[in-house]
């Protein structure tokens, strides 16, 4: 298993200056990828242009959004920033995508909350268009730049839903079980591969997952008081997700052990405490 790492780009009060420094510490370490969330209201630096900001200061790693809430965003002009970047880096994005859960990210953007999941399936039918180079209309030209791969970069599917599941096998190359634990994340993606061999599709999606973590002096607590703040629109729940996340070598090591044996195929460590040295102390965790 493939172990990747979050930037603290959505940690409030974090400066520009770590989020570079925080990159290039990550690309000359063991991780395969460095992983971007995406939010509109709250205090948090955008996804791609995080992303993008990460790209210019790193030659290896891959970048992965886990994952861009596209409804929220304009369809023609996300797939021209999502080619951009991945031409810009020398293909090294990987897309993963979801439909959000927060009324309020919807409200502000603004994009229409209800009908999310109808419109997110015509995003990504527009989006693979515009990556291979189709026109949208008649007297509509080709949209640029080209991606390094063709038919556009590698896409993962988030959500736990059946419907959001169900939409690995058509426009997925993987699935990417966001915060799950390890037996419900594994549930989740045998049904992604049930959808997508339904979907005629051969060999099997990728399984990406992704878990909280923090590291050092005080570490449960920074990490839980940041955690609360995220989630607390969640209630009580905020308070279950804050006093899991783990937070000493053990269960940060237990924890990436548990992913392995259910078999993810990569598992990326979003960051709780926005730290530079929390960067070396997980590359130590996993050699």
């Amino acid at each position: 298993m493939r172990i990747g790492i979050g930037h603290p780009a959505t940690i409030p009060g974090v400066k520009g200056q770590l989020i570079l420094e925080w990159a290039k510490k990550v690309d000359a370490g063991p991780f395969s990828s460095l992983g971007s969330l995406d939010r509109l209201v709250y205090p948090n630096y955008d996804a791609l242009i995080t992303l993008t900001a990460a790209a210019a200061v790193t030659q290896r790693i891959r970048l992965m959004t886990t994952v861009l809430l596209v409804p929220l965003h304009n369809t023609g002009i996300l797939a021209k920033q999502a080619a951009s970047l991945d031409a810009l880096s020398g293909g090294r994005l990987t897309l993963g995508v979801g439909v959000g859960a927060r009324e309020d990210d919807f409200r502000a953007a603004p994009a229409s909350f209800h009908d999310r999941g109808k419109r997110f399936e015509v995003q990504l039918d527009t989006m693979q268009r515009i990556w291979s180079g189709q026109p949208l209309a008649g007297d509509i030209g080709p949209i640029g730049p080209s991606p390094v791969r063709p038919g556009g970069p590698e896409l993962l599917i988030g959500g736990y839903s059946p419907a959001a599941i169900q939409r690995v096998g058509r426009w997925g190359e993987g699935y990417l079980a966001g915060g799950a634990p390890p037996p419900m994340a594994r549930q989740s993606y045998e049904l992604a591969e049930q959808a997508w061999k339904a979907a005629g599709r051969t060999g099997k999606p990728r399984f990406v997952a992704a878990m909280y973590w923090g590291l050092g002096p005080n570490a449960a607590e920074r990490a839980g008081n940041y955690l609360r703040h995220y989630y607390a629109v969640m209630g009580p729940m905020a308070e279950q997700i804050a006093t899991s996340v783990p937070s000493t070598p053990e269960a940060v090591k237990g924890a990436i052990q548990a992913f392995a044996d259910v078999g993810a195929d990569e598992l990326i460590c979003w960051p709780c405490i926005p730290d530079l040295d929390q960067v070396d102390r997980l590359a130590e965790l996993i050699g």
